[in-house]
């Protein structure tokens, strides 16, 4: 099995390139609202970890902002409780796509938490900052100081980009997006 990370800066499109490649994918950030929404044992934990802020299931994203707004440490509990989490549904995606050519890994924090393999492609998806805030600006949940402070925790984009094995250059049009995974794709089977 050919496992593809694909990494990149907050709103750079990562989720979309990974789509286009047509393999199963795994959405750490889709994972992550399923354990605020569904997981009574992550409410549970972090409830007890952050009590002024979490006291209602489903979690709201809201309660989770203003903990890591009031106090950086409020980011390193929640990370400690979610993310062994997403690392357990990932390792069952990987186990029950195991038949599967190849299995895409869309992961924020891949490299930063040491998810990637040593065997992994790794793609960049490159995107101009100006259009990646004008994108993260339409979004209902943007906060820039929250950003800021995830930001602390992720590798520079320079040294995601250096370990790359692919880079693709994001202008958000579609098209030239399905260019330049096909050419990737086909260069990755080739040398299967």
């Amino acid at each position: 099995m050919i496992r593809i990370a694909v990494v990149g800066d907050i709103g750079s499109g990562k989720s979309y390139v990974a789509r286009q490649f047509g393999y199963p994918v795994f959405d750490a950030d889709v994972e992550v609202n399923k354990l605020y929404r569904k997981n009574k044992k992550c409410y549970i934990k972090l409830k007890k970890a952050l009590p002024n802020y979490i006291n209602s299931f489903p979690i709201k994203k809201t309660k989770l902002s203003s903990a890591i707004m009031s106090d950086k440490n409020n980011l390193k509990k929640i990370i400690k409780i979610i993310h062994p989490e997403v690392r357990k549904r990932m390792k069952n995606f990987v186990r029950k796509n195991k038949n599967k050519k190849i299995v895409i890994l869309d992961i924020p924090l891949l490299m930063e938490n040491k998810i990637n393999k040593k065997g992994d492609i790794i793609i960049f998806v490159d995107a101009k900052k100006k259009v990646i805030e004008k994108r993260l600006k339409r979004r209902g949940n943007f906060n820039p100081k929250i950003v800021k402070k995830l930001k602390k925790f992720q590798l520079s984009l320079e040294i995601k980009k250096k370990r790359s094995n692919f880079i693709i250059k994001n202008n958000f049009k579609t098209n030239s997006i399905k260019k330049s995974v096909k050419v990737i794709l086909r260069k990755i089977l080739l040398n299967a």
